[in-house]
C-alpha cells in the first residue's frame, strides 16, 4: 500500500468515524436511561426492605457486637431509607438526577466501607477471578465436599434444579459497581426524552418551542 493509498483509506475510515458518531448522538439518551432504569429496583428493594424491616435497621446500625455501631442509628437508617425509596423514584421518572446521586453514591461508600470492606472485593467466592480472597479456597472446598454429600439426595438435585450453588463472599462489588454506574449518571444527567429534568429544561432554562 503506498501513501496514496494510505491517505485515501485513513480519510475514509474518518468520513465512517464521524457519520458514525453523527448518527450516535441521536441515541445518547439510551446510556442514562438504561442506567436508571437498572438502578430503580436495586435502591427500591433496598429501601422498602429496610423500612419494613425498620426496627431492624435502627438495631443493625447501633449495635457494635453484630451490628454497624454507629452513632445516631435512627437518624443513620432514616437517611438510608429516605435515599434508597426516594432516590429510587426520582432516578425512575428522571428528575433532579444528578442531585439524587449523590446522596446514593454515600450510601453506597458507607456500605462499602463499613459492611463489605473486610470481605474484599468478591461478592461471590472464586477462584478464577484475580480478585479471590485468602478464604476464597477454604470457602470452595467446603462448597465441593457439601455437594459430594448431597450429590445422590433428592435435596441436592432441587437445589441445582434452577442454578448452580455458590459461596457469599459479601465484598464490596456490587457497592463499588453501583457506585460507579450513579458516578456515570452525575456526570451524563437524565439523558434526553424519557426523563422529567430533560422537559423541565426545555420548559423553564432552554425556552425551546
Amino acid at each position: 500500500m503506498n501513501l496514496i493509498q494510505g491517505g485515501l483509506m485513513l480519510n475514509w475510515l474518518t468520513y465512517i468515524q464521524q457519520g458514525f458518531n453523527r448518527n450516535l448522538q441521536y441515541f445518547d439518551f439510551l446510556a442514562p436511561l438504561a442506567l436508571r432504569l437498572y438502578l430503580f429496583p436495586v435502591f427500591w428493594f433496598a429501601g422498602t426492605n429496610k423500612l419494613q424491616n425498620f426496627n431492624s435497621v435502627i438495631e443493625w446500625f447501633g449495635n457494635s457486637d453484630w451490628g454497624l455501631g454507629l452513632p445516631f442509628p435512627a437518624l443513620m437508617a432514616v437517611l438510608a431509607v429516605s435515599a434508597e425509596i426516594i432516590g429510587s423514584v426520582l432516578l425512575l421518572i428522571g428528575l433532579a438526577t444528578r442531585w439524587t446521586t449523590i446522596p446514593l453514591m454515600i450510601t453506597m461508600l458507607v456500605a462499602a466501607i463499613t459492611v463489605h470492606w473486610d470481605n474484599g472485593w468478591q461478592a461471590i467466592h472464586d477462584l478464577m477471578s484475580p480478585w479471590s480472597n485468602a478464604s476464597a479456597s477454604q470457602a470452595i472446598t467446603q462448597l465441593n465436599e457439601l455437594q459430594q454429600q448431597l450429590a445422590t439426595s433428592m435435596t441436592y438435585q432441587a437445589l441445582q434444579e434452577h442454578g448452580s450453588l455458590v459461596v457469599l463472599n459479601n465484598g464490596i462489588e456490587w457497592a463499588a459497581t453501583y457506585f460507579v454506574m450513579l458516578l456515570a449518571l452525575l456526570f451524563l444527567g437524565s439523558g434526553r426524552y424519557v426523563s422529567v429534568d430533560y422537559w423541565l429544561g426545555r420548559r423553564f432554562i432552554d425556552k425551546k418551542p
